[in-house]
């Protein structure tokens, strides 16, 4: 195995690992509440007229 073959290999094993740091995070307990938060944003100024909207 040369160099670049063994680099190529690191690189992908430290993206695989960060993929599934990152998925773990996304779905433990301590950031449901963030999350679950961001996912209400697009739906808390739901009351304001949008840029197309005409005011009446």
């Amino acid at each position: 195995m040369d160099a670049q073959t063994l680099v190529r290999v690191i690189v992908t094993v430290l993206a695989f690992v960060c993929f599934v740091g990152i998925c773990l995070w996304a779905y433990s307990g301590r950031a449901r509440k963030g999350m679950d938060e961001a996912a209400q944003l697009p739906f808390l100024d739901d009351d304001k007229p949008g840029p197309g909207d005409k005011q009446s």
